[in-house]
């Protein structure tokens, strides 16, 4: 039978059109999202709003969603541990600065590439007499490392059975161990060490190694629960992923959000950066 004699040409295309008017009736429009409320210049806890979460992590994803028409809100949802809860649970539909953990794979679809790396670097003092090329250097030399830090699983492996580190509630305490000599060096991630160096006015006694010892990815990862969960997010978020690089914003995004950690530090009291 030839349809466009029966129903005419109007509604031929109509009937051609549905499958596309499905896909974008079922286009996610909002997404929650959350993640670690204690990690500057990554994300945080707003002082000024402490439903929200702010930070480098925050920006960048922000701008991605922007371009893909979509509407996200950024909340807090407690400590990293019930941020994960609730995104397993499909509660909420996204972490922004998930790790990746094997795991985790069962309950959570992470894009590819990261949003951000978290270069960890070694710091020491500046007066430091400690050589360090590459990771086996510190073998012998007593370390410490934020109990929140988030290495990759392979590092993990090996600083546990070749290194010797002591592990504090935050980093602000292992930076004050460095300074008063019962450790050689730190190991802290580059922009969250930055942070809270310049933050103490500890960044004229330190320095950190260029060349990162670990570098852990912090990834978008969607709740195998969210309803947003589908092929086309998934794909236009992992398109935008590759795209960022080479945009010049994330290092942009650090920067401005490491100045806004100093200045809301100096104007009210705020928990110490975690990482």
């Amino acid at each position: 039978m030839d349809l466009r004699r029966v129903c005419g040409w109007p509604l031929l295309l109509g009937l051609m059109m549905l499958p596309a008017l499905s896909n974008a009736a079922g286009k996610c429009e909002r997404l929650v999202v959350t993640g670690s409320p204690d990690a500057p210049p990554y994300l945080w806890q707003d002082p000024q709003n402490p439903e929200k979460l702010i930070g480098a992590s925050a920006d960048l994803l922000q701008h991605v969603a922007g371009e893909l028409g979509i509407k996200v809100e950024l909340l807090y949802a407690g400590k990293r541990s019930q941020a994960l809860d609730e995104v397993r649970s499909g509660r909420m539909d996204m972490l922004a600065d998930a790790p990746l953990t094997v795991s985790e794979l069962e309950t959570l679809d992470y894009i590819h590439p990261s949003l951000l790396e978290n270069d960890y670097l070694v710091w020491t003092r500046k007066n430091s007499t400690l050589i360090y090329n590459e990771a086996q250097d510190l073998h012998g030399h007593p370390g410490a490392v934020s109990e929140k830090s988030r290495m990759t699983p392979a590092f993990g492996t090996f600083a546990e059975q070749q290194l010797t580190l002591i592990r504090t509630p935050n980093l602000t305490l292992a930076f004050q161990k460095l300074l008063l000599g019962e450790v050689e060096f730190v190991l802290a991630g580059r922009y969250s060490g930055m942070a809270v160096a310049q933050t103490l006015s500890m960044a004229n006694d330190l320095i950190a190694y260029p060349q990162p010892i670990d570098k852990p990815g912090l990834y978008l990862a969607v709740s195998h629960n969210s309803a947003c969960n589908d092929p086309w997010l998934r794909g236009q978020l992992a398109k935008k992923m590759t795209e960022l690089p080479a945009s010049g914003l994330t290092d942009a995004a650090l920067q401005r959000n490491i100045e806004r950690w100093k200045v809301q530090q100096q104007q009210q009291p705020v928990s110490t950066p975690k990482q």
